[in-house]
């Protein structure tokens, strides 16, 4: 099968995804104006970054099995065995942790599962090593026999963690391109850096991206940077992090956190995930309370996922 020959219709993907005005006196009393860009609303099983970061991934599989990894709560994992569910083509994910191998699934997991992704748990300095060719090749192979394929890498297409990749990158550019005109700052959670890196290219040149990161660490501008590499050969767009809102990193969050996502729920009457969505929002208020936006600038948030598809 060839990638133009893949049939996505399937899947149904609700876009352009809906840009809405919220009124938020916060932002308001600055002459800021705020909108939310729900990307959440794009499909039900892959939300937000997660359909725009694989749909070019699954073109390019062409219905071959598919090798991805992933933490215990990941997201793309789900989003990953929902598609092979909907697409009709195997799924296998390394997870990290191999103490996990012997307990209950958790109910991301269960739902992976329930979706026909075979899971492999691996241990973490497995999973760290997951990108030398000689790990890479044993994972490939090993997916290869469980998914009922071959054992060569042509029958197994590899996805990174997280999805990035520059075919995500080149995904998420459509994202930039909704978006041209309709604001001046776009915020966005960032956690492997595939969505930040493609909606800066995706921008008008006046327009700026701020990603928000989930993970304590710095690292994560040198990976935009490669990607923008990888995916257009050089720098693209305008774009900045702020390290400032991980609350000690991924999956962790603050009571501070969550009496302002409780508040933001209430005001808006939109769901707040809080491992990502949380924390962008909160970063994007402290920022309109500091000045960090001149009056009359319109910041657009990017809101990548619900509640249920948390993690």
């Amino acid at each position: 099968m060839t990638p133009e020959a893949l049939d996505l219709s399937p899947l149904r993907p609700r876009l352009p995804s809906p840009l809405r005005e919220a009124e938020d006196e916060r932002f308001g009393r600055c002459g800021v104006r705020l909108l939310l860009k729900r990307d959440d609303l794009i499909h039900p099983d892959l939300p937000g970054n997660k359909w725009r970061k694989l749909e070019l991934n699954l073109r390019a599989a062409a219905g071959r099995a598919v090798l991805t990894f992933g933490g215990a709560y990941s997201n793309h994992l789900r989003a990953t065995a929902a598609a092979g569910r909907l697409l009709g083509f195997p799924t296998v994910g390394v997870v990290r942790g191999d103490e996990l191998a012997g307990r209950p699934l958790n109910p991301s997991l269960a739902r992976c599962a329930a979706d026909g992704m075979v899971l492999r748990f691996v241990d973490r300095a497995t999973y760290r090593a997951k990108a030398r060719p000689e790990v890479l090749a044993a994972l490939v192979a090993e997916a290869a026999a469980s998914a009922g394929r071959g054992g060569t890498r042509d029958d197994v297409y590899v996805v990174p963690e997280g999805g990035s990749n520059a075919l995500a990158v080149r995904g998420c550019v459509v994202l930039g391109r909704e978006l041209r005109a309709a604001a001046d700052v776009v915020g966005v959670a960032c956690g492997t850096g595939g969505t930040v890196a493609g909606l800066a290219a995706g921008l008008g040149p006046a327009q700026r991206v701020i990603g928000f990161p989930v993970l304590k660490g710095g690292f994560l501008g040198e990976r935009i940077r490669a990607l923008q590499d990888a995916a257009f050969g050089a720098p693209a767009g305008d774009w900045a992090l702020d390290d400032r809102f991980h609350c000690g990193g991924y999956a962790r969050t603050t009571p501070e956190l969550e009496a302002f996502a409780a508040d933001f729920q209430d005001r808006h009457g939109m769901p707040v995930e809080r491992l990502y969505v949380a924390k962008m929002l909160y970063g994007l208020t402290t920022l309109a309370a500091e000045g960090a936006f001149s009056p009359g600038t319109t910041v657009a948030a990017v809101v990548t996922g619900q509640p249920d598809s948390a993690r």
